[in-house]
């Protein structure tokens, strides 16, 4: 390998991604980057080769599921995790300020400052973002169901109003602080360092804010008066609503749900999970490029 090659960045794209040619076009024009396509389940083991061969910075593209998976590789190493937002929503890429136009966010990769960044882990899967159980689950699988067939708008506008027609509910038990508390709920969400609670960012990682896990879960409501409830939730504030016996919010170091779920989201992605669920603030965890 020449001393140049050596310099450039490795970049990973999956090469079945929709935007996979223009994420190839973008890092190539950067003139930084060592660019490889590699199916989707490569890209796990590139992450983690380049890493131990000790590459500095790494990039991945992909949307929040696959920065995920390569974070978790990248976790309590040296190795600085870059990324080409390509994803449908991007939450992490726009937490971070980074920008989605892809030759400017290929810029950012190559020029930015990696900073310490916290993440969380259940039950030893690591997420940046959220996870949760319960209704949202079964909102995803509905559009992924729908979407091969209707696109993702109108898979995601179905899935909704048929999730409002007959909102599941499901028996929980949380230890929060060493305290067991039951739930009958359609949803408990567990987001990695404090998230806003108003629009218009609602649910997005508060710049600069506490560390740990923050948690919201929604007492059992029919589907009407749930969506009445995030509506509120929306207008004055999850913290306002907190205040009632709608909905009960606690940002904790750890958690742990003990639930018949065999599934959960982590990072938008649905993945199978086993009780009792463990969650834990995992502080400093990576080294994340941004502006």
């Amino acid at each position: 390998m020449t001393d140049t090659a050596r310099d450039l960045i490795p970049a990973y794209i999956n090469i079945a991604a929709a935007n996979a040619e223009s994420s190839r076009h973008a890092l190539r024009a950067s003139g930084g980057f060592d660019v490889h396509e590699v199916p989707a389940h490569l890209l796990g083991p590139s992450v983690k080769s380049a890493a131990e061969t000790g590459a500095r910075r790494v990039l991945v593209a992909g949307g929040d599921g696959t920065v995920s998976s390569a974070a978790a590789i990248l976790a309590n190493t040296q190795t600085e995790l870059a990324i080409l937002p390509t994803g449908t929503l991007n939450h992490l890429a726009k937490d971070l300020g980074l920008p989605l136009n892809l030759d400017d966010a290929a810029r950012v990769a190559l020029e930015g400052t990696a900073s310490v960044a916290d993440a969380a882990l259940v039950n030893d899967r690591l997420f940046l973002n959220t996870s949760s159980v319960g209704a949202y689950v079964t909102f995803v699988r509905l559009r992924e169901r729908l979407e091969r067939r209707v696109g993702y708008g109108i898979a995601s506008f179905v899935a909704a109003l048929r999730l409002l027609y007959r909102l599941p509910v499901f028996r929980v038990t949380l230890e929060v602080d060493g305290v067991a508390r039951e739930y009958l709920t359609p949803l408990v969400f567990v987001g990695a360092g404090e998230r806003e609670l108003k629009l218009p960012t609602l649910g997005a990682r508060v710049p600069g804010g506490r560390p740990g896990l923050h948690v919201m879960i929604i007492r059992r409501r029919s589907g009407a008066r749930t969506l009445a409830l995030a509506l509120a939730a929306a207008a004055r504030g999850v913290e306002a609503v907190a205040q009632t016996p709608a909905m009960d919010v606690f940002l904790v170091e750890s958690l742990r749900i003990e639930t018949h779920a065999k599934l959960a989201t982590v990072d938008g992605e649905l993945v199978a999970v086993a009780s009792p669920l463990e969650y834990r603030h995992a502080p400093g965890c990576l080294r994340i490029v941004a502006p």
